[in-house]
């Protein structure tokens, strides 16, 4: 209860900043006082909309004689978190393998660690259509070349603090299980996965957000109709005649994203006591 509390104190405060902004614009003429540069963004109502008329645009018909924005966008949300959540299981569990990999073959994280890295420098811009494409070439259903994409962020955060967990097993515990000649998949499965699931929570929650981008970047070269990126994409091109909308595309997207981020913490708290949740954060 108190994290919500802060979250609705933390978004009226980003809310009155916004109003703020625009009214220190209006008094000023658009420019900052003493330097009379002009200010960047300009905050007229066709770049920064109010926030009311944000709201009102989430309640408006998203078309003539249409069902209201928000209801639309709910569809849309509900859609593209689909495809985030099967990329993020896939990706969780492709990057919790190779931390394991990496913690039992030294060589092995010799070898392919710097790879594992460098894919993660490449835009996601750039692999979205390479994706899409390959998955056209392989007859694959559409909303699979999004999870993949979805995927490919998130493993990465997964593999590392997997290996950085398996890693922490204090040496007096692990000598303890090599005194009782524990096989590998006991010191695995009884000591170090259980070490780890603090390091493991604190990556899944980084890789929720990334799942949800993936998957609204990854809407766009495939041209889905249906999710987040569409929408965002069709209301950018009406940005100039009505900006509340691309807003309320973008408040929904950020919203979808906090409720898959608070899932991942639920589970947290309901896997963890909360004495090992403090021990990575």
């Amino acid at each position: 209860m108190r994290r919500v509390f802060a979250f609705l104190v933390v978004l009226a405060l980003l809310a009155i900043l916004w109003e703020g902004y625009k009214l220190l614009g209006a008094l000023w003429g658009g420019t900052w006082p003493i330097l009379g540069t002009e200010m960047r963004p300009r905050p007229g109502d066709s770049s920064m909309p109010h926030v009311w008329d944000v709201i009102a645009a989430l309640f408006a018909p998203a078309r003539r004689n249409a069902e209201p924005l928000i209801l639309t966008l709910f569809v849309a949300t509900l859609y593209t978190l689909r495809e985030a959540l099967v990329g993020f299981l896939v990706g969780a569990l492709v990057g919790f393998s190779i931390g394991v990999v990496f913690v039992r073959s030294l060589s092995a994280e010799r070898a392919f660690m710097p790879y594992v890295v460098a894919s993660q420098t490449i835009p996601i811009i750039a692999v979205a259509p390479m994706v899409v494409v390959w998955g056209r070439q392989l007859e694959l259903p559409g909303w699979t070349m999004v999870s993949i994409i979805a995927a490919y962020l998130t493993f990465f955060p997964v593999a590392i603090n997997t290996v950085r967990g398996l890693r922490s097993p204090e040496a007096t515990a692990t000598e303890l299980f090599d005194s009782y000649a524990a096989t590998p998949w006991q010191r695995l499965t009884k000591l170090q996965i259980p070490s780890a699931l603090p390091y493991i929570f604190t990556a899944l929650r980084v890789s929720a957000a990334a799942s949800v981008v993936g998957a609204i970047v990854g809407e766009l070269p495939a041209g889905f109709a249906d999710g987040l990126g569409r929408a965002l994409l069709q209301f950018n091109q009406t940005f100039a005649a009505d900006p509340a909308k691309l807003y309320a595309a973008v408040l929904m997207s950020a919203l979808g994203g906090i409720v898959f981020v608070g899932a991942v913490a639920l589970a947290e708290r309901l896997t963890l006591p909360s004495a090992r949740r403090e021990v990575t954060t």
